[in-house]
């Protein structure tokens, strides 16, 4: 059971993290469009943030993993939603003010609308993998199941979202809806992992 919750928690962040960086581009479009250079600071913002919250999940599980913690770093991102919803327009408009240069404006868009979010998605992966560890000779395949399983529902994230979420429903529905399945995702792992605790 406890396998089955930190896996689970990490097939849902790879689904947030690939459905928020599609949704990013559609929250920018309408200010800054939605050209090649949109479309590289978002990619930029993403990737930068993901390699900082793997350096920051990696150095956190060094002293003793608890799946409670994932639970928290998986709330985590999701509650960091949450402002987008607020603050996109406000966010938007003053930079806009400041540079209607799109690969300016996008970049600074993205800084601070989805940086945070996108950073602590990036730590659940290597506190995750820590956390499947139970035989350091086992490591590689644990990590490799981890990687399989938050990569598939990445791809689903990427899909589901460009095929189907954007046809039937607003983005802040879509945001909603995210952060929604976030929040129950992190509150079941932990209460998954308390009745399987002994």
């Amino acid at each position: 059971m406890r396998t089955f919750a930190v896996l689970g928690i990490s097939c849902w962040s790879g689904f947030l993290l690939m459905a928020l960086e599609l949704m990013s581009g559609r929250i920018l479009a309408p200010t800054f469009g939605s050209s090649i250079y949109v479309w590289g600071a978002v990619i930029t913002v993403f990737m930068l943030a993901l390699s900082i919250g793997y350096l920051i999940g990696g150095r956190m599980s060094m002293s003793e993993p608890r799946i409670a913690v994932l639970c928290g770093l998986h709330l985590l991102s999701g509650l960091l939603v949450l402002p987008i919803l607020f603050f996109e327009l406000p966010v938007l408009d003053g930079i806009f003010e400041y540079t209607q240069d799109p690969r300016l404006g996008s970049l600074l868009s993205s800084v601070i609308l989805f940086f945070l979010p996108a950073a602590v998605c990036g730590t659940v992966a290597p506190y995750a993998v820590r956390l499947l560890v139970k035989d350091s000779q086992a490591a590689g395949f644990y990590a490799g199941l981890q990687y399989f399983f938050s990569t598939a529902f990445s791809a689903a994230g990427t899909l589901l979202t460009s095929f189907y979420f954007v046809l039937i429903l607003e983005v802040d529905q879509i945001l909603m809806l995210l952060i929604g399945v976030t929040v129950f995702m992190a509150l079941s792992a932990f209460l998954i992992s308390r009745k399987s605790t002994p």
